[in-house]
């Protein structure tokens, strides 16, 4: 008997439910909760892991540590979910805000400036933003009774005010 070919592809030698196999990514979001169709849809991490079918390592794992000589927190490594990150940071910096006027208040200063920085980058892994840390500077002047330059210029700051608030009309 002759034998006829056909074009039908359900009639193929591994049959109608036959998949091609999961790649790593795919088992992964599986392995996840994720279905056998999104599995095969996403082939791109940075695509499965937006939409929320894996997660992203780099994230997952950044840690967030002060390096000043302050007593504040974040001085030993400590991971926060990218979401609470900057809530966490602003917080500590102010941390360092309320430590400069601590120390401006014990000598007897005075805080001039207070200026808190935060600073955000783009995670390589998921192209996501997320705050990569902060940035806290200060400026406080001191008084200096025995310092000569202060001495002149309090004289000549005198000689400048004086009579600015006279009121004449009595």
């Amino acid at each position: 008997m002759p034998i006829q070919l056909s074009n039908n592809l359900n009639n193929s030698f591994y049959g109608s439910s036959y998949s091609k196999p999961l790649s790593s990514l795919g088992r992964e979001i599986v392995a996840n909760g994720g279905t056998e169709a999104q599995a095969s849809k996403y082939t791109n991490r940075r695509q499965a892991i937006s939409a929320g079918l894996v997660e992203c390592a780099t994230c997952a794992s950044r840690t967030y540590q002060d390096g000043s000589d302050e007593q504040v927190s974040f001085k030993s490594a400590a991971h926060i979910a990218p979401e609470a990150a900057g809530a966490r940071v602003r917080g500590h910096e102010q941390e360092h805000v309320s430590n400069a006027y601590d120390k401006a208040k014990e000598a007897g200063g005075k805080v001039l400036q207070a200026t808190v920085a935060i600073h955000t980058a783009v995670c390589p892994e998921c192209g996501k933003t997320y705050v990569s840390g902060g940035t806290t500077s200060t400026k406080i002047a001191y008084p200096n009774e025995d310092n000569p330059y202060q001495k002149n210029r309090k004289d000549a700051d005198s000689g400048l005010l004086a009579g600015m608030n006279f009121d004449a009309e009595v």
